[in-house]
């Protein structure tokens, strides 16, 4: 299969390259830049493209892929679900599959999937990310997909308990779905991720670090794979895991 990248000297799009060509299925037809018009990617016959640009920029680059009959792997951050239902609807109106991965590493998503088997047994529930200083937004993509999916397992139980009146400075962190996320941007990191449960008289920890950004490759492959033989939209590394 013919695949384009755009971010492609990025530090993440340049990794994807490297995988793409390492890949026996699968073949570089266009590694694309800021400025670079997308139409190469029809011109060179790419069937699928892997973005990691920015969030700025990713609805656009999204909507002419699938317009052009191109599969989009995006792997920016900053998918809400207003953004998500507007691909979806994209998707089904071109008749094209896509697919919006929040985080490619596959420890990464199963953390994720443990989070939400365990959320509904702990009456409390906080994360904490982490990843280096360059990351432009925040919480992460992967904080957000991990809140939501612990939010969906609580649905009809109590609030989290927290007594906490007076937090001018938001140490508390943002609450997105109504668990509290702490973004941490420091030198040394790639991108780590903790879930701390409590209950009475116990604690639990999930934790996960990606340390090399060649950890995310087998998941952007996987999803290339995948998005060239599914229809609609996938949301998420997860929904491609048996």
């Amino acid at each position: 299969m013919r695949v384009g990248v755009l971010g492609a000297s990025g530090r993440m799009g340049s990794t994807v390259v490297e995988a793409v060509n390492g890949a026996e299925d699968m073949e570089l037809a266009a590694a694309l830049d800021h400025g670079d018009p997308l139409e190469k990617l029809t011109e060179a016959g790419a069937e699928a493209v892997v973005d990691f640009t920015l969030p700025g920029a990713v609805m656009g680059n999204t909507e002419w892929a699938l317009k052009h009959s191109v599969r989009p792997v995006v792997g920016v951050s900053g998918f809400d679900a207003e953004r998500i239902a507007t691909v979806r609807g994209w998707s089904e109106e071109t008749g094209t599959a896509a697919a919006v991965i929040p985080n490619f590493s596959i420890g990464a998503v199963l953390l994720m999937r443990f989070a939400g088997q365990a959320a509904k047994y702990f009456p409390s529930a906080e994360i904490i990310e982490a990843h280096h200083p360059r990351k432009i937004d925040a919480p992460s993509g992967t904080a957000v997909h991990t809140a939501r999916m612990i939010a969906q397992a609580r649905e009809g139980l109590p609030e989290f308990p927290d007594a906490t009146e007076c937090d001018p400075d938001h140490s508390r962190g943002a609450k997105v779905d109504g668990v509290p996320v702490h973004a941490v941007r420091a030198t040394g990191y790639v991108a780590s991720q903790q879930v701390w449960f409590g209950g009475e008289g116990e604690r639990l920890t999930l934790s996960h670090d990606s340390t090399d950004r060649g950890s995310f490759m087998p998941g952007v492959l996987l999803a290339v794979r995948e998005v060239m033989r599914r229809e609609g939209l996938v949301v998420g590394l997860d929904e491609l895991l048996d």
